[in-house]
Parts: structure tokens; C-alpha cells; sequence
């Protein structure tokens, strides 16, 4: 076992690693071995390559507009599902508040002024909205990192889930990847650990087959998963009317989408791909793409997502064997080599590898683009300061009758 290891080592050019190891005693050789067959190492072959990308042509949404009419009914379809049993939601919390100075799980950032008020406990409020107005539970599936699982269990019991039904709450943690150095070599976290991360926002689905979640999706009948992410604060959960859209619309999935605030607004853009549902990046839409307008003035790619999709559990299935896209993002990350102990950059050092789940998009046969009011759903947390931050959530909180 020990000699295919470090052969297959030698085989991705990681000698350094493979002499480190056979420097130490024959048990801490066993362990690090051990780790290394638990790790997918093929990401070490994943030098990735601009993506190309096919004719991108914009995806239009049923807009506001076109949904108050039908409001109503889109919410009596909903509100069913949900009452039968058939929706879920994922919430995707393993990210660090590192960009807020913050050195805890994201989702506790006390983000109240005269009273504490955490950013998990403002999407548990807005989920109990759902399940009083349903009076049935919506099953929720919690996505932590390994490092963070056991701090964000811990602070849900300690704060009583938020008032949320605690038997109808799940954990579960996302998959690691090996991170690597600027030369391309992996890297230790601590003298007897290989260095990892978690793999991104878009291996949810997978990592929920490899804890053993979706055994309580099957044993649940749940047939919609709602997924969105932890750092938007007015972020609607379960929404009935969404559901209820996506629902009548006989889509295998849809994505809710705001208006721009410009056109270099950071946020990737619904679009069509050679025809099929798609999510372009803002950086990765050629400038006269992001400024092209319509004969009305308005912008012609005009409507960026939020990370609140909703997917059809059967269609998600069939992506389980699919390899998704990794990308490779340059982090700040501590490490340890034998020379110098411990070491903790202050700039980007190494290479995480991450999926996005704007790629499970991409893997849906149809997608509904679902317009919402941004002044009432979109305010992400993101930067100490500035747009995005803390301080601006806090002002559409407000604007929204949230106390704090």
C-alpha cells in the first residue's frame, strides 16, 4: 500500500512530499499514507484552463412583473408541496467570516446593534415565516466545512436552532481537496497532515451522497431541494411562490435572479449557452456583452443570480457522476514545512480547488429565471466595509422592518 502511494506520488511530480514522508517513523508514515489514499488527488492533474465558452445569449426571466398576476396561485402550488412533504432546503454554511474580520463560521456574525441578532438566526426567521404560514416543517440540511461542523452544531443548540424544529435539522460536511503550492506541490497543515480545503459551493449534492443525506431525502420522499447561500441576509427560503413558478412551469429547475445595480455589478448573469441554461461570471462576459442594451435602453444581460436555485431531486441525481468543473482560486493559506515550523502568509500564498454551483446549473436540461425585488431579497454580506458589507446589510434590514 505504502510503495503504490508513493509511486503514484512520484507519477504528479510530488517528491518533496514523497522524501518528507519517508523521513518519519514508520506509524506517522502510516498515518499521512492513510490520509493520502482518502484524498482525490486527480485534482493534482487539474491545471485549469480557461474554460471556452459557447455563444452566450441572454436568458429572459419571468419578471416581476408577469409573476403578480399570478402570485396567488404560484403560492397555493407551493404552499401544497410543501405541505406534502416535498421540499427541502440546503444551506450553505461552510465559509469562514475571514473577509469580515470575523474568525468564526460566517453565519455567526452578529450582525444586530442594540440587541445580537446572527446572520443564521436572520435565515431561520425568514424560513419559520414559510413553515408557520404552511404549518408543516421544511426538512434543512445544513452544509458546514470539516473545520467549522462541530463550532456551527454547537452554536445552533446553544441558541436553541433559532426557534427552528431541531429534528427536522441536519449537518453535514462538505468534501475536502488537497491545496497545493505556487509550484504545484501539496502542502502540510501541520507536521503529520496533508493541507486541504473545502471544495467549493458546488459539491454540495456530492458531499450530501457522501454523508449519507440523501438517505434521508430518499426515506423523506423530498422531490425539490431549495439551495441557497449563508451570506444574504434577506434571503428567502422555501419561498412558496418560487416553488409554486418553478413548479408550473415544468422545469427541471430554477434560479432567482435581481436586476443589476450597473453593468460591472459583480454577480454572475442567467444567460443561454449554445441554447441551454447557463451562469456567466462577470468577469468572464467580454465588456461589449456587459454593456450592450436593448432598443428600450435596458441592459440586454440585466439580471445577475443570487445562490438561491431550486433543483428537481430526480434531475440532480443523474449529476452524481459527473465530474464538475474545478477552478482554482489563490489563497491566503497557514501551512507547515520542516524548515520554518508553522507559517501564516499575509498575502496569497496557494491554491484551493473549488466547484461552483452555478455549474450544477449548467447541468440542468431547463432553468426558470425567476425575478425578485433586490431592496427586499438581496443583501449579501461579503466585505468589512464598503458595498456588500456588513453596514449595508444592516440598512436593508432596516428598510425591511427588521429590528436590531
Amino acid at each position: 500500500m505504502k510503495q503504490r502511494v508513493y509511486e503514484m506520488l512520484m507519477m504528479l511530480n510530488q517528491a518533496p512530499l514523497v522524501r518528507y514522508i519517508s523521513g518519519l517513523p514508520p506509524k506517522e508514515q502510516d498515518h499521512l499514507i492513510k490520509q493520502l489514499e482518502s484524498l482525490d488527488l486527480s485534482v493534482l492533474e487539474a491545471n485549469e484552463q480557461e474554460t471556452k465558452r459557447g455563444k452566450i445569449d441572454p436568458l429572459q426571466p419571468v419578471t416581476l412583473a408577469e409573476i403578480e398576476p399570478k402570485r396567488s396561485e404560484y403560492r397555493k402550488l407551493g404552499l401544497k408541496a410543501i405541505r406534502e412533504g416535498k421540499v427541502g432546503a440546503v444551506l450553505l454554511a461552510g465559509g469562514q467570516g475571514s473577509r469580515l474580520g470575523f474568525d468564526k463560521p460566517k453565519g455567526m456574525f452578529n450582525i444586530g446593534e442594540e440587541r445580537e441578532l446572527y446572520i443564521f438566526e436572520c435565515l431561520i426567521n425568514n424560513l419559520l415565516e414559510v413553515t408557520r404560514e404552511a404549518d408543516a416543517p421544511v426538512p434543512l440540511f445544513v452544509m458546514t466545512s470539516v473545520q467549522n461542523q462541530i463550532e456551527t452544531q454547537n452554536f445552533f443548540r446553544d441558541h436553541h436552532f433559532f426557534g427552528y424544529s431541531e429534528e427536522n435539522t441536519w449537518f453535514f460536511a462538505q468534501e475536502e481537496l488537497p491545496t497545493i503550492d505556487q509550484n504545484g506541490k501539496l502542502m502540510l497543515s501541520d507536521p503529520l497532515k496533508i493541507s486541504t480545503a473545502p471544495n467549493g459551493n458546488g459539491g454540495w449534492y456530492a458531499s450530501m451522497e457522501r454523508s449519507g443525506m440523501l438517505k434521508v431525502i430518499r426515506d423523506s420522499q423530498i422531490e425539490w431541494l431549495n439551495v441557497f447561500a449563508v451570506d444574504n441576509v434577506l434571503q428567502r427560503i422555501a419561498d412558496p411562490c418560487f416553488i409554486g413558478a418553478v413548479i408550473a412551469s415544468g422545469m427541471d429547475s430554477g434560479s432567482k435572479v435581481v436586476k443589476k445595480a450597473n453593468p460591472e455589478e459583480k454577480v454572475g448573469m442567467m444567460c443561454l449557452e449554445d441554447g441551454s441554461p447557463s451562469i456567466v461570471e462577470y468577469y468572464e462576459l467580454p465588456e461589449e456583452l456587459q454593456n450592450l442594451r436593448n432598443p428600450d435602453g435596458t441592459l440586454t444581460f440585466n439580471y445577475g443570480v443570487i445562490l438561491n436555485y431550486l433543483f428537481r431531486v430526480e434531475c440532480l441525481n443523474r449529476t452524481l457522476r459527473v465530474k464538475l468543473p474545478l477552478h482554482k482560486a489563490f489563497k491566503r493559506i497557514k501551512y507547515f514545512n520542516k524548515k520554518q515550523g508553522y507559517v501564516n502568509p499575509d498575502d496569497p500564498n496557494a491554491y484551493k480547488f473549488e466547484t461552483l454551483a452555478l455549474d450544477m446549473v449548467r447541468l440542468q436540461k431547463s432553468c426558470l429565471a425567476y425575478e425578485v425585488d433586490r431592496n427586499k431579497e438581496f443583501a449579501p454580506v461579503k466585505n468589512k466595509s464598503g458595498a456588500d458589507s456588513a453596514d449595508t446589510a444592516r440598512t436593508m434590514l432596516k428598510a425591511n422592518g427588521v429590528k436590531l
